[in-house]
Order: structure tokens, then C-alpha cells, then sequence
């Protein structure tokens, strides 16, 4: 991508980047996975909407585990940081659920009515708030897994080194913005050379935990290049972690492996701890 990045058109480069274009069938699986999502919060009413914060979609919705002391899969949802909420993933807390996790799924404020710092801060004070309170919701302080697609993928990164945070789990997200600035995506985003240099974790010092990094087979290469590329960095500091391949998958089917008990991303959770 770097050889004929600097050659591409805005449009081209904003290609490069468009999973939803890149998938046929996106429209459909979105759907297919809003309704999921929506069957899925009728079943488990209880722990929906939680605040942990003052902002209208600072809000978690908790999933306990049956034991309160089990380890939490926390999975921030994608969007580019612009788009989505917690409401239309519910449905892949069951796979990990399963094995008697706990999940909880939280919101954030999305671009424009937000910076991408304001963003990733308000993923932080989510971990504080579930750190101290989740033991009043039945989720009581067993580790954490921090786990997230798309966008969230990248806030994953962002939030390994919240010290409640044992190990992460990044699925297809971005770790430059360099590259988001010169599309459409910024348009909302409005990132600063500062932000791009703050929270691109490739330029970033290496957080030394577990942290599994996953991407779909199919996904557009720009997603995969950036995946192999944290990877890399990572495997050259001798820090823990593994680089996930999911054969077959593109950028939304990956996370069918994440409903799934027997799921490859559910096995890549539980592995690490």
C-alpha cells in the first residue's frame, strides 16, 4: 500500500478502506446481525443500559457470567469510530457466555460529536467504571479481557495498558491513522497530526500483555497489511501474542467465529488466561 499510496485519488484511497463496499452481501449481514443483536437483548434484559458515564451513550449493557467472579470479555463495537452502537453486536456474547464468561459490551460518543481522544478516554473511564462497579452487577472483578472489531479493534490496542485489563483480543482494526486521515472516514474524524502520532499504535511504545490479532482472510488489505504490521512490532519486542488469520472470513463474517462456542475467536478469548 505505501508504494502507490501517494498516486491514489481520495476516492481510491477511501476504497481502500470501504469494508462495506468490499462486501457484497454487507447490507444483508447487517441486518442479519441487527436482529441477532436485538432477539439476543429481549433474552437478557437485565443489564442493559448502564451508565458509566454522564454522555447519552456512555452505557454499558452486562452480560454476568454464573459465577460474578469469572473472567469479563469486554468487546467494543466497530463503526470507525462514527457509526454503531453496543446494541446491534449483542449477539456475540453468546459464544464466550457459553464457557461462563461474563461480557460487557459499552458505547462511546461518536466523531463528529467527539475527537478520537475523547473517544479513546471514554473507553478508559469504561474500564474504571466496570473495574470499581461492576462487582454491584454481577460482574466481580475476574479478568479482563478487552477484546473489539473494526474501530474497536483499534481502541483495544489503545486501552491494553488500563491496569484493569489482563489481555486483548483486536479483530480487523486499524493502527494507523495516517493513512484514515486521507480519506472520507476523515471527514467526521477531523484527526490532528498530534492525535495521528498519539493513538496510531504503531507509533506507540509496545504494551506488554497479551494481545491476539486477528483479521478475516478476505479482508480489504489495508486492514490486513495493518494487523500484520502490529503484529510484527509486537513479535520484535518479544512481547506476548499471536497473529490470527480466520480463513474465509471477511470483515463482517469474522465475527460469526465470536457466536460460536467452538469458535475460532471464542478459543483465541479463552486462551488468554
Amino acid at each position: 500500500m505505501h508504494a502507490t499510496w501517494a498516486t491514489m485519488s481520495r476516492a481510491e484511497r477511501s476504497a481502500a478502506f470501504d469494508n462495506n463496499g468490499a462486501v457484497a452481501n454487507s447490507a444483508e449481514l447487517i441486518v442479519a446481525r441487527n436482529a441477532a443483536a436485538k432477539a439476543y437483548r429481549a433474552a437478557h434484559p437485565t443489564g442493559l443500559d448502564v451508565p458509566y458515564g454522564s454522555g447519552e451513550r456512555q452505557k454499558f449493557d452486562l452480560y454476568p457470567g454464573r459465577d460474578a467472579a469469572a473472567p469479563c470479555l469486554v468487546f467494543i463495537h466497530g463503526g470507525y469510530w462514527q457509526r454503531n452502537s453496543r446494541e446491534d453486536f449483542a449477539g456475540y456474547a453468546e459464544g464466550i457466555r457459553s464457557h461462563g464468561w461474563s461480557v460487557a459490551m459499552p458505547s462511546h460518543t461518536l466523531a463528529p460529536d467527539a475527537t478520537l481522544t475523547a473517544i479513546v478516554a471514554e473507553i478508559h473511564a469504561a474500564l474504571d467504571w466496570l473495574v470499581g462497579q461492576g462487582p454491584k452487577h454481577g460482574v466481580a472483578g475476574g479478568k479482563i479481557v478487552l477484546s473489539g472489531w473494526s474501530a474497536g479493534g483499534h481502541l483495544t490496542a489503545m486501552a491494553l495498558s488500563h491496569p484493569g485489563v489482563a489481555a486483548g483480543l483486536a479483530v480487523s482494526g486499524v493502527y494507523e491513522l495516517g493513512h484514515i486521515r486521507d480519506t472520507a472516514l476523515n471527514d467526521k474524524l477531523k484527526l490532528s497530526d498530534e492525535e495521528i502520532a498519539a493513538l496510531s499504535p504503531l507509533r506507540l511504545p509496545v504494551v506488554e500483555k497479551p494481545l491476539t490479532i486477528a483479521y478475516g482472510s478476505r479482508e480489504l488489505p489495508a486492514l490486513v497489511h495493518s494487523s500484520r504490521r502490529l503484529h510484527a512490532k509486537r513479535a520484535a519486542a518479544h512481547v506476548p501474542g499471536a497473529l490470527l488469520p480466520v480463513a474465509g472470513a471477511d470483515h463482517f463474517t469474522i465475527l460469526d467465529e465470536l457466536r460460536k462456542p467452538d469458535g475460532v475467536l471464542t478459543k483465541a478469548a479463552l486462551a488468554l488466561i
